[in-house]
């Protein structure tokens, strides 16, 4: 599916094609293949209605996100990764949150533009996606000009990506491991690495590298990576595949790792990096010539 294409159609094509994967869902790598129209639910924990944590400006994402006005965050509950660090476990894994239609939720991104956020920014998308394009469409049509931010943790299918294509102006995954053996341990995905280099391809092709205006993003992709302790995540294969995929990506080499939630059940994760584990990662990223945020 082209951007044109979808543009064209109003993205109500994707919007029917997305809620259709709900019924054996479909939506992401799980493939739980429950009956979420039905109350079914699989490893999200998230039926038909989109769960919202909270929704307002936020001033603590990326310089080009933030700028002056702040990032319209809202935070989607529930979660198709299972992180035992998790630092917004109350929220992932606990759904912390009520339920939200999609005209609610397009009235929410309405209100942020109102209050000047330079973006619409979804975090957590990815099991939600069918309510989340929705509501874009709901949204544009009811005035909203401000870029879509797709906030995810790359455990994402190329399928679904293609059909947000038109939609979603930036993209921002993380890149978590570069092993499988990690992301089994970790966050019971051991199929994320190659998952997230496919998702992570398919975003850049669909948006480029991020382009900045007067500070501010207007479209493109960010790549977030979270260093971890005793180099769990394999830091140097992610950066040397973000490098080789665009030497302009955008990457925020992140130190906010810390042992949250059941991290401490694994001795090798079960403190906070060094300084010098997080500069030989973000040093290695600056010398490939990455653009790291700052």
């Amino acid at each position: 599916m082209t951007t044109q294409h979808v543009n064209e159609g109003g993205g109500g094509d994707a919007v029917v094609r997305l809620n259709g994967m709900l019924g054996d869902c479909t939506l992401c790598p799980r493939r739980c293949k429950v009956n979420r129209l039905e109350g079914e639910l699989g490893i999200c924990d998230v039926g038909a209605v989109a769960v919202v944590s909270s929704a307002g400006p936020h001033f603590g994402e990326e310089q080009p996100l933030v700028g002056t006005g702040g990032s319209g965050t809202i935070f989607f509950a529930g979660c198709n990764l299972r992180c035992i660090f998790c630092q917004n476990y109350d929220i992932s894994h606990g759904r912390a949150g009520r339920e939200a239609s999609a005209g609610e939720i397009a009235l929410m991104m309405i209100r942020l533009q109102a209050l000047g956020c330079h973006n619409i920014n979804f975090v957590t998308p990815t099991h939600v996606s069918p309510m989340m394009a929705e509501a874009i469409v709901k949204a544009r049509e009811s005035g909203l000009k401000v870029p879509i931010v797709y906030n995810s943790g790359g455990y994402d299918l190329v399928e679904v990506l293609e059909l947000l294509e038109g939609l979603v102006e930036i993209y921002m995954p993380d890149f978590k491991f570069a092993e499988s053996a990690a992301a089994a341990r970790y966050a019971n995905a051991p199929d994320y690495p190659d998952v997230a280099r496919a998702a992570i391809r398919e975003m850049h092709r669909q948006v480029g590298d991020l382009e900045i205006v007067k500070g501010v993003a207007k479209r493109g992709m960010i790549v977030r990576h979270l260093v971890m302790p005793n180099g769990v995540a394999g830091s140097r294969d992610i950066i040397d595949f973000l490098h080789e995929l665009s030497p302009n990506t955008y990457v925020n080499v992140m130190d906010q790792y810390r042992p949250m939630y059941k991290a401490r059940s694994c001795p090798e994760i079960a403190r906070y990096p060094t300084r010098e584990e997080f500069f030989e990662v973000y040093d290695y990223a600056r010398d490939k010539g990455l653009r790291l945020a700052r």
